[in-house]
């Protein structure tokens, strides 16, 4: 039913707008289309402004649970309330920034790229001091709480101008496609230096670990990889590891700055409603809230992955020395299959894609666990895994321009909305993560996590597997069902392209 009304109303519309064809209008249409059009190098510049959110993001992610663990040896109460509630603070400034980016002024270079600009100094230095280790112990909680906060505060400012910079690099459909596969490509590649840098740097300074009553330490003796450096070399390797991380931020965001233009379009018209008529202006539309909350779960899925797979690695696989080498190909493999995601949704839709690429992962996340503990094997899966997250990386942002897009159509008359659509999407996923990095360290809690421990009770390892396969499983399975109800396949999509055409 919801398809053939589709289809009808773009037919008429069509019936309404078919006019004898001016020559003069052809000639300016193919002008438009020519001034719209982004050469590689344009395209280029665009991609790496996406590289510093998922370098820092990725090694915040899969490090930064370990790390407050086992190296600055907090407590795992406080270091579950550090996740979450730096998490929860950096999903409330999402809706807040973008909000505050649509009522931003238009200046010579642009609306969003100031953010940028002004945002990166202090954002660097907050995230250098994330991995640093005070000299005082009591302070430590909120030393770590006050700058994991500030610099999701600054990498917001970024982060959300950035996104919304999609619709105004571009009115054309398929060059902001193609513009956000090379971002993703970029994105993904992020990860993967996010990844080598902190993977290898930090690799080279495993902390010192503590036996247990029950481990075997005579004879040869514990895994002597496991004793061999000094904690304070390993405190030495993360400032390392954050400094160059910092760099290329830097960097990315010059290059970015000043490789792409912003287009002024609708950036030109001031968001003038107040914060919350913009919220129920974005929330009321029904295929951005399907489409955000079917990436909230499967979003949600990967991040929980994310958050436990170097402790997995290091304690239930037995994989220590490995687990940096083995994040690193999830995330090459993410990288070499983008280009393979980006034809299939061109050639079979999104919305397949969706499925496709989501459910890809499930039969790997269930053998990683249930294949007794083979570094072959761990590699094999990690490689299959990384094809999956290619697929949850690029397919998001692939589809937001679209329901942006299908709002425009249905609302013409209200412009200027982009950054609240974006925000409000990074606002869900966020905010989830937030909660399942509390929850899955409090879970570690209780299940007797041993900080810096040789070896875990067996509780913690049960309680590892269930977080890397039962529950991102699970939260993968209610995505899918809820996708199924998104509504803009691809003859809703074409048809809102012909109407957006018809519209300027």
């Amino acid at each position: 039913m919801a398809k053939g009304e589709g289809t009808e109303q773009y037919s008429n519309n069509n019936l309404l707008t078919n006019k004898p064809v001016n020559p003069d209008v052809v000639k300016l249409a193919v002008k438009r289309e020519q001034k719209n059009r982004l050469s590689v190098c344009n395209k280029l510049c665009y991609a790496v402004g996406g590289a510093p959110y998922q370098i820092t993001g990725c090694a915040l992610g899969f490090f930064l649970q370990i790390y407050l663990l086992d190296v600055a040896q907090l407590d795992p109460f406080y270091a579950s309330i550090i996740l979450f509630v730096g998490r929860a603070w950096d999903a409330i400034t999402d809706p807040t920034i973008g909000f505050l980016v649509s009522r931003s002024p238009w200046t010579r270079f642009g609306r969003m790229l100031p953010w940028i600009l002004f945002s990166t100094p202090l954002a660097v230095v907050s995230y250098f001091l994330i991995w640093y280790v005070p000299v005082f112990e009591d302070g430590r909680v909120i030393w770590y709480l006050v700058f994991y906060c500030l610099f999701q505060t600054l990498q917001t400012c970024f982060h959300v101008p950035y996104s919304a910079l999609t619709m105004f690099i571009s009115e054309d459909q398929k060059e902001r496609d193609s513009a956000t596969a090379y971002r993703m490509t970029v994105e993904v590649l992020g990860t993967v230096i996010g990844t080598a840098i902190q993977g290898q740097i930090v690799g080279m300074a495993n902390a010192p670990c503590i036996p247990t009553p029950g481990d075997n330490v005579t004879a040869d003796g514990l895994n002597s990889s496991l004793c061999r450096p000094s904690l304070l070399s390993q405190k030495t390797a993360y400032n390392i590891a954050s400094g160059v991380i910092c760099s290329i931020y830097v960097l990315c965001a010059v290059v970015l700055f000043f490789g792409v233009k912003e287009k002024k379009g609708n950036a030109g018209l001031t968001f003038r409603m107040s914060f919350w008529q913009g919220i129920r202006l974005v929330m009321g539309h029904g295929p951005y809230v399907k489409l955000v909350m079917g990436f909230l779960f499967t979003s949600l899925a990967f991040m929980l992955l994310e958050g436990n797979f170097a402790l997995f690695c290091c304690y239930t696989l037995g994989l220590r020395n490995d687990f940096q080498n083995i994040l690193l190909v999830i995330m090459l493999a993410a990288t070499l299959t983008i280009p393979f995601w980006q034809w299939f949704l061109t050639k079979f839709g999104k919305k397949t894609a969706v499925y496709i690429g989501t459910s890809s992962v499930i039969p790997f996340m269930i053998l990683v666990v249930c294949v007794k503990s083979n570094l072959i094997i761990t590699y094999v899966v990690s490689f299959a895994a990384g094809v999956g997250v290619a697929a949850a990386f690029l397919l998001p942002w692939s589809m937001l321009p679209d329901v942006v897009d299908d709002f425009q159509v249905q609302n013409p008359d209200s412009r200027g909305h982009e950054a609240i659509f974006y925000s409000f999407y990074v606002f869900f996923t966020k905010f989830a993560s937030g909660i399942s990095l509390g929850i899955s360290t409090l879970s570690l809690d209780f299940a007797g996590y041993m900080t810096r421990g040789c070896t875990q009770p067996e509780n913690v390892d049960i309680t590892l597997k269930v977080l890397v396969s039962a529950a991102p499983i699970g939260l993968l399975l209610i995505g899918l069902v809820i996708f199924r109800s998104y509504p803009i396949d691809e003859e809703r999509r074409q048809g809102n392209r012909k109407l957006l055409q018809e519209q300027r």
